[in-house]
């Protein structure tokens, strides 16, 4: 699972014109491009999401990731000043107690309080620590409430507001927790998923809740220095079920999204090998595995994805799934042929 000796930040980069950093979602979800990735043939193909059941086959599993985007961004005032504030909240440490990156991030030092009121709600809070990346550690007078309080939070380089937040959270989402979109299950519709049913695919669900890990930036030369926050996860029997039979009997597992792909590939290295399979176990837990070329997949034999951030880890994790100049290569062509990128932006099938 360790990166390749040489492997550097560097080797990641790309460089993406703005104006292709997709600010509005496509409407209908399905009607985004697809680039079509093979493998074994190197070969790319273009065509639209709704195309997807095309390159299915009867028994084929696709595993999503159900997590819910909570509304963790919350605004407030700093009790000295009145200055605003900003606040993404992302792990509860105890009763009261979060961490959180905060904007603007310099003046809000520890021991700095704040406020938060939204309508009738009011909380007051404090700062009571800071670490080495940024996070805060806050204290808050009450439980935080986040449905009256907070706001579906959205990347950073998405600068329009979404008319209907509802278009940052899939259709099937269902067990709040991440404070960011699996964004390649965007693209699915009710009827989208119910024609991959008629085509005989198998529809699985389990969740890994999308936190800072996913998204903090590298700030190391050396892959191998860079370390993944945990995550939390859960994957039920009957998913396992589903997934094991398939990997006995030979038929593919396609992952829609990089925290799927993570969820299943850490769990696979916490349980048994089976006939010379591995097999997943019904767990829950936090996942911190970092993917990168040199991995071996135990679990994901294709993968559904969008076009992601220069130097990161989702694009180092289809880049281990992937040849990396392969990945690479499909990028190139699809900034000439001006596809969308990022969160909101168009998706890629890797076969």
């Amino acid at each position: 699972m360790k990166p390749e000796p040489a492997l550097k930040t560097i080797d990641f980069d790309y460089h993406l014109p703005q104006e292709l950093i997709a600010q509005t979602p496509v409407n209908p979800r399905d009607h985004s491009r697809l680039m079509v990735v093979q493998r074994k043939s190197r070969s790319i193909e273009h065509r639209r999401f709704f195309d997807l059941p095309e390159y299915m086959r009867p028994g084929d599993v696709m595993v999503f990731n159900e997590s819910r985007v909570i509304p963790a961004r919350l605004r407030g005032i700093r009790s000295d000043t009145g200055g605003n504030v900003e606040f993404l909240i992302l792990d509860q440490l105890d009763t009261g107690v979060w961490q959180a990156l905060v904007k603007p991030g310099r003046r809000m030092k520890v021991g700095v309080e704040f406020e938060l009121v939204q309508g009738d709600h009011r909380i007051t809070g404090i700062v009571m620590d800071s670490d080495k990346t940024g996070i805060r550690t806050l204290k808050f007078s009450g439980e935080l409430d986040f449905d009256q309080i907070g706001e579906i939070p959205v990347p950073p380089y998405i600068h329009k507001p979404l008319e209907d937040s509802g278009r940052y959270q899939t259709v099937y989402a269902k067990t709040p927790g991440s404070i960011a979109a699996p964004t390649a299950g965007l693209h699915f519709t009710t009827s989208l998923l119910n024609a991959l049913r008629d085509t005989g695919v198998k529809l699985v669900f389990a969740t890994l809740h999308v936190g800072f890990g996913s998204f903090r930036p590298i700030d190391t030369d050396d892959v191998r220095s860079h370390q993944m926050r945990p995550e939390r996860f859960s994957i039920n029997q009957s998913a396992v079920d589903t997934i094991n039979d398939a990997k006995v009997e030979g038929r593919r597992v396609i992952s829609v999204g990089t925290t799927a792909t993570r969820l299943m590939e850490h769990t696979a290295y916490l349980s048994p090998v089976v006939q010379n399979h591995s097999m997943l176990s019904a767990t829950s837990g936090w996942a911190d595995i970092f993917i990168t070329p040199g991995h071996t997949f135990k679990i994901v034999d294709s993968l559904i994805t969008n076009f992601h951030l220069p130097k990161s880890t989702l694009l180092m994790l289809t880049s281990a799934f992937a040849d990396r100049n392969l990945i690479l290569n499909a990028y190139r062509e699809a900034i000439k042929l001006k596809y969308r990128f990022y969160s909101l932006g168009d998706a890629m099938l890797v076969l």
